[in-house]
């Protein structure tokens, strides 16, 4: 699903460029849940975002689907996108929308859903993570919790193969963060996708298959124990 190989990233150019990305060695498998752990500015946001096609692989080897993306054009790129679900910290949802309107967003990307399907599909992700009692509200009446519900059922409704997270419990209480994750898991299950998920947040790193961990740019620990880690992290 996700092979990175000597994979090198920099920011800046000239005196100012500096490397963010030291070598990552990385294989995610079809089907996997890892997570990645690290203190901030690590790098963890850059390795998601350039698994994700949001930014362009500058050095090093990296395929997602089979496909290599260093050198890869812009709309080989939107075709990879299209088959990725995001889940942001920040939820990144659109105000003047309801929540259906946002989750059908995610459907309107592609040609393969027929327009008369496409309200139905959205209700139906939303009433899958409880908030079929929610379809017509805006974000700014839902929860902090109920937000990121929609996101992750927009993340979801296209059935992607693949689903990036990047620390979608920041902003939750336990219990919320929990059920969350919890349902993101559920869902993901039900639809045979992969999960690349980061965080700091200890509470969630028992949904993990395996957990990766990051320092300074390296992976540390890229097959760690899932148990020991959990004990050096708390």
């Amino acid at each position: 699903m996700i092979q990175a190989q000597t994979l090198c990233h920099f920011f800046g150019r000239g005196q100012l460029r500096k490397q963010i990305l030291f070598d990552v060695d990385l294989s995610i498998q079809p089907g996997e849940i890892v997570i990645l752990t690290g203190p901030s500015g690590s790098g963890k946001t850059t390795l998601l975002s350039l698994i994700g096609g949001l930014r362009s692989t500058q050095q090093g080897s990296l395929k997602v689907f089979g496909q290599e993306l260093r050198g890869a054009s812009s709309s080989k790129l939107l075709q990879l996108r299209k088959q990725i679900g995001y889940i942001f910290q920040a939820h990144n949802l659109l105000s003047f929308l309801t929540a259906r309107r946002n989750v059908r967003m995610s459907l309107e990307l592609h040609s393969r859903y027929r327009r008369s399907d496409i309200d139905q599909k959205s209700a139906a992700m939303l009433e899958a993570v409880g908030l079929g009692d929610r379809l017509d509200y805006y974000p700014d009446q839902l929860s902090g919790g109920q937000k990121q519900r929609v996101a992750i059922a927009r993340a979801l409704v296209s059935q992607p193969r693949l689903i990036l997270a990047d620390e979608p419990t920041a902003a939750l209480d336990k219990r919320s963060g929990r059920e969350v994750v919890s349902l993101m898991q559920k869902l993901a299950r039900e639809q045979s996708c992969t999960i690349l998920l980061v965080t700091h947040d200890n509470r969630i790193l028992d949904i993990a298959d395996r957990i990766v961990h990051m320092e300074d740019g390296r992976l540390i620990s890229a097959a760690a124990d899932q148990a020991g880690l959990i004990g050096s992290e708390s």
